[in-house]
């Protein structure tokens, strides 16, 4: 199956790139959960582990929705190194680390970094972002600087 993940890289100019390291099959039909790692382009020593739902040519063809994947998203970011933060936006609207289309044009999935100065800490989210509708469907994962020996000034 063709993954949408170039069409997302000629539509937005995102700074990460996401390797898949996991894929659990759920069903008979061939529906499968994908695990993909994502490193921080600008905190060195952060990976996100995302996970997401990825339907199946039969499931597509049963159900009709020909072009787009559910919008449901796991993340879990950890220190995995020494970590250097990088020139990172540290406003509180944050910035986008990673997006990947979930449809053909109208939906994506996005982890956004939020610098929590005054908890010395990092707020990772992953959300879908849709043209037509919102969508509250969201998850959150936080990565602490405390004792990490990242200079935060």
């Amino acid at each position: 199956m063709i993954r949408p993940i170039a069409l997302a890289a000629a539509l937005f100019s995102m700074p990460a790139a996401a390797d898949q390291v996991g894929e659990v099959g759920v069903d008979w039909v061939g529906n499968d959960i994908i695990i993909e790692a994502i490193a921080d382009p600008k905190v060195e020593g952060v990976t996100c582990h995302v996970a997401y739902f990825e339907r199946s040519l039969i499931d597509r063809l049963s159900q009709g929705n020909w072009f787009e994947d559910p919008s449901n998203a796991s993340i879990a970011c950890r220190q995995t190194g020494p970590i250097t933060i990088g020139d990172i936006d540290r406003g509180e609207g944050g910035e986008n680390v990673f997006s990947e289309s979930r449809s053909i044009i109208l939906k994506s999935l996005r982890v956004k970094r939020i610098f929590d100065e005054a908890n010395r800490t990092l707020i990772y989210l992953v959300h879908a972002a849709e043209l037509t509708e919102g969508s509250a469907k969201m998850a959150i994962s936080t990565v602490p600087l405390f004792g990490s020996g990242a200079a935060t000034e």
